[in-house]
């Protein structure tokens, strides 16, 4: 069908994003993409090994071969065979980690800090779970109670991305249908059962030796988690339903614990500053800092907190999924393949994958640090246009474009490349964060030099180049010394609460404590957001 238009069909949790021509199965499109969607038979329809989930738009009618491979509930659900299924428009959806054959990079550990020797009654070997609840993924702990050793740790891509990338996207889809919010309810309750049963076959033992169970997440994963109401959260002022820390037993997350544990939700700040946050401030050991101290978690929706003088001010941004590679023209979450870094040497373009995989596609941090290399090579304007003179810069009878690795380099044979518009969705995240920095600062009246400690935490966070970062304006051009990365304090603040009755209080207090400042309001708040839009020509240090 000459001059067709390409139709666009979106694999999530990986975010990529893959064109193919009408007629063309979703399997031709992951092999397009590059995505390693495992095809056992070659894509014959004989393994049923390629199985994907509909989460958006439509497809060819089912065929006989996906008939006779698939259940009749999986097929209502959504479910098909990529090498069967074309797609009629673009189409969103979700694959199971079972049918990759490569997964993304998750964050688990954090760096620094401790679990305290356990303070909860229970038998010995008995065991307790802790869960990181990100919106992009979900982070599992199985630890003995009486030391606070991880036994066993594992993580998934949150499921729910499926139904947006997003907070605000979930809460949105979670008011368009009469059991959208059920599905998403349901679909991370699953994905926690899943994971739990993980760790229990890594760790030889059963979920009935579970006596304690702690999750911490942002409020909206919170309240979907629990099922209470959050259409609420997409209007001002953002209320949440519920604050206060909950306990309860029964297995009321269907996990597949014993009715008689205990499932802790520490408690949520306010808006969309949620346990996870009061976690990660744990872990670092905010609760008893006395510095002036910025922490920033990083993510989808990215939350922040001053502590100065006792004071601590607290507040979240929607810095969007870009960081995680979202609408990028060739962006992909940090699974194998994906360009992490980028530095420019004259005349060429150095590139480094995750796991050196051949690039088919760039995430994150790879865009930050070319940013970050276009500033300093002059290549790129404060408004972000591309600008100049170099090999890899070509322009056309289109938009200029920049080469970041060539088709004879890459996994797909076609160009990786970054337009204008790629650097523009960046610039809109990391204006989020820097505004809400500056915002935070200037309630407290504080000039950015006198902040003694930046503590970044997130797996975003964990990655990111924090030269690149000052240079595109995302943080305070503060000395390097000053910046400490923490890796997934979140999880390791949860395992701090499931294990003793003391950090459970100081996070309590912690969140209690917090003021918590809705940006929208703050006097200056959009004239900071739009400044930060722009790109600084110098940074000192």
């Amino acid at each position: 069908m000459p001059g067709a238009a390409r139709l666009t069909v979106e694999f999530q949790p990986l975010g990529r994003r893959a064109a193919v021509a009408p007629g063309q199965t979703l399997l031709d499109a992951a092999r397009e993409g590059g995505i390693a969607l495992t095809a056992t038979c070659g894509g014959v329809g004989s393994c049923a090994s390629c199985r994907v989930r509909l989460v958006g738009g439509r497809l060819s009618p089912i065929t006989d071969l996906e008939a006779l491979a698939l259940e009749a509930a999986e097929l209502a659900a959504g479910d098909r065979l990529a090498c069967q299924a074309v797609p009629d428009g673009d189409v969103r959806l979700h694959c199971p980690p079972d049918s990759l054959r490569t997964s993304q990079r998750l964050q688990l550990e954090a760096l620094g800090g401790a679990v305290p020797d356990g303070s909860i009654p229970a038998p010995p070997g008995a065991l307790g779970l802790a869960v990181d609840l990100g919106t992009t993924k979900v982070a599992a702990y199985l630890v003995d109670l009486a030391t606070g050793t991880a036994v066993a740790s594992h993580a998934a891509p949150n499921p729910q991305v499926a139904w947006g990338e997003d907070v605000i996207s979930r809460v949105a889809y979670a008011g368009q249908h009469p059991d959208a919010a059920a599905r998403l309810t349901q679909t991370v309750r699953a994905a926690i059962a899943s994971l739990a049963g993980t760790l229990s076959r890594h760790a030889g033992v059963p979920l009935s030796e579970v006596r304690r169970m702690v999750v911490v997440g942002n409020t909206a994963m919170h309240h979907l988690l629990l099922a209470l109401p959050v259409t609420q959260l997409g209007l001002a002022p953002y209320a949440p339903a519920h604050t206060d820390p909950l306990t309860l037993t029964g297995d009321p997350l269907a996990t597949g614990l014993p009715a008689e544990a205990e499932v802790v939700l520490p408690p949520v700040i306010a808006g969309f500053v949620g346990s996870d946050h009061v976690a990660m401030l744990l872990a670092a050991g905010l609760d008893t800092a006395t510095d002036t101290v910025l922490a920033v978690d990083i993510g989808t929706n990215t939350e922040l907190s001053l502590l100065h003088r006792g004071t601590l001010l607290t507040c979240s941004t929607p810095s969007g999924p870009a960081f995680e590679g979202a609408h990028l023209s060739t962006g992909m979450r940090a699974a194998p393949g994906a360009v992490e870094a980028v530095r420019i040497a004259g005349d060429q373009l150095h590139w480094r994958s995750v796991d050196d995989a051949p690039p088919v596609g760039i995430c994150g941090s790879g865009v930050v640090d070319l940013m970050a290399e276009l500033l300093r090579a002059r290549l790129l304007s404060e408004r972000g246009a591309l600008v100049g003179e170099h090999p890899a810069l070509r322009r056309g009878a289109g938009a200029p474009e920049l080469v970041v690795v060539p088709g004879r380099d890459t996994g797909h044979g076609r160009d990786l490349t970054v337009q204008r518009r790629d650097l523009h969705e960046i610039a809109l995240a990391k204006a989020a964060i820097r505004s809400a920095i500056d915002t935070l600062l200037a309630r407290a009246g504080l000039d950015p030099l006198a902040v003694d400690r930046v503590v970044v935490a997130g797996a975003f966070g964990s990655y990111l180049d924090l030269g690149s970062a000052v240079r595109i304006g995302m943080f305070p051009p503060l000395p390097r010394e000053r910046f400490v990365q923490v890796g997934n304090a979140a999880g390791l603040g949860a395992r701090q609460v499931l294990v003793s009755r003391r950090r459970e209080a100081d996070g309590l207090a912690l969140a209690r404590r917090a003021v918590h400042v809705e940006l929208s309001g703050e006097p200056g708040f959009r004239e900071r957001y739009l400044d930060a839009l722009w790109l600084p020509m110098r940074v000192r240090g």
